[in-house]
């Protein structure tokens, strides 16, 4: 028995030194490449075809995926880009892959980065490959030791359920020259989670609450009068505030964004993040306006939500997409929807970059007179443009007299009280 403390209590000291080894090694005020990825619309439209590839599958099939060196780097640093700003480096060389990465920490005295690179390999052909090489900055840590140390941690954190269902459909992983093939086998239940993980959807009691507080707010609501997106938002963030603290403070904000952008966009929500929406506890159902249009609130809490699922800068893309789209045959280029689309990103980037940020919008949000203290009035500004008038007038999205309306739009953004709390 003495024998057997002894061996654990040894394991857990090494778990602990090698963590400590890994946050004085790897953690750097200066990243080992370069992060801030700003993403095109072919690069996301690109990155969620690699990520919705194995859906192509029937359950209980086997299915492959062939990605080349580029795909890898794509929907690497678009899934890692959805959580804070990273980067990332994929080689595939000698029968490995090569990762190189780079991620953005929260405020702290010990460095703004954290800079690990690892190499993922087989030592045949028909087995998942296994860790072969870790790096914490310039500490080599041996492989082994790295992988137990790893998978404890992955083990005893919310880290465990997107491990399992990440590795668990893999059967072997082929290497060719610069690009992959991944053999997998996935049962029905596993790709209904994979989704939800993914798209950071699904139910729960946490999400319930939020839910029921907003249908307690419908079924209040008087029929006669316009429903304000703000009559949605500062009663579920007051709701947020209430039971935060630092350290939940960003996935209450995402639930209680979500559980709005549910409400309000319905169909739209499903589009953009690929999500199942949840029907309101409640059968009647009010359009939320934003200076008297619908689809100003449908803009700001849409982008807010994609940039809490994933990020500021694809938030940004897709609506210039979708004004460009329109201007080809819908309702036209609107800097009135754009307006909206960047309020709601600079709000979605607020609510979840840190948690001292998200209590702060949380505070700010639950004492808000209307919703001109988080949108700008954007109704000055052009709309209803086709494609052969928004080029006669500015070119493309590229152009001087475009970035200058773009400039305007940001700079009334800054100015609206709820960007501005301290």
């Amino acid at each position: 028995m003495k024998t057997l403390l002894r061996t654990l209590l040894l394991l857990l000291s090494a778990v602990v030194i090698i963590c400590a080894m890994l946050l004085f090694f790897g953690i750097s005020d200066k990243p080992d490449i370069a992060v801030g990825w700003t993403p095109t619309r072919d690069d996301i439209a690109r990155a969620k075809k690699i990520l919705h590839e194995g859906s192509k599958t029937k359950p209980d099939e086997i299915g492959t995926i062939e990605l080349s060196e580029a795909d890898l780097n794509l929907a690497a640093n678009y899934l890692l880009n959805r959580y804070s700003k990273s980067a990332a480096k994929i080689e595939v060389k000698n029968n490995m892959l090569r990762f190189t990465v780079t991620m953005t920490l929260p405020q702290n005295s010990l460095g703004h980065y954290v800079n690990i690179s690892f190499r993922l390999g087989n030592d045949n052909s028909i087995e998942r490959p296994s860790l072969k090489k870790f790096k914490a900055g310039k500490l080599l840590i041996p492989a082994k030791f790295a992988a137990f140390v790893i998978s404890k941690v992955i083990r005893y954190t919310s880290l465990n359920d997107y491990f399992i269902l990440a590795t668990q459909p893999i059967k072997y992983v082929k290497f060719d020259q610069q690009k992959i093939t991944i053999f997998y086998f996935s049962s029905l239940e596993t790709l209904i989670k994979a989704r939800n993980f993914l798209t950071q959807g699904g139910d729960g009691p946490e999400r319930d609450i939020y839910r029921q507080k907003l249908a307690e707010i419908i079924a209040k609501h008087d029929p006669a009068w316009r429903l304000s997106l703000a009559d949605l938002l500062k009663p579920l963030f007051e709701l947020a505030y209430q039971r935060s603290t630092l350290e939940n403070a960003i996935e209450e904000n995402k639930m209680a964004i979500m559980a709005v952008n549910n409400y309000v966009n319905k169909k739209e929500t499903k589009k953009l993040l690929s999500i199942p929406v949840s029907k309101p506890a409640t059968g009647q159902q009010y359009s939320a306006f934003l200076y008297k249009r619908i689809d100003l609130a449908q803009h700001f809490i849409g982008s807010a939500a994609l940039t809490a699922s994933v990020n500021g800068q694809v938030a940004k893309v897709a609506g210039e997409e979708k004004e460009l789209s329109d201007a080809q045959g819908g309702s036209g280029f609107s800097f009135i929807d754009l307006a909206a689309d960047k309020a709601g990103t600079r709000f979605g980037e607020m609510a979840t970059s840190s948690p001292e940020s998200a209590r702060k919008i949380q505070k700010a949000m639950s004492e808000i007179k209307d919703y001109s203290d988080f949108m700008p009035d954007p109704r000055d500004l052009p709309e209803h443009m086709d494609e052969a008038e928004f080029k006669q007038r500015y070119q493309s999205i590229d152009s001087p007299a475009y970035r200058e309306v773009s400039k305007l739009i940001d700079a009334r953004i800054a100015e609206t009280p709820i960007y501005n709390v301290d």
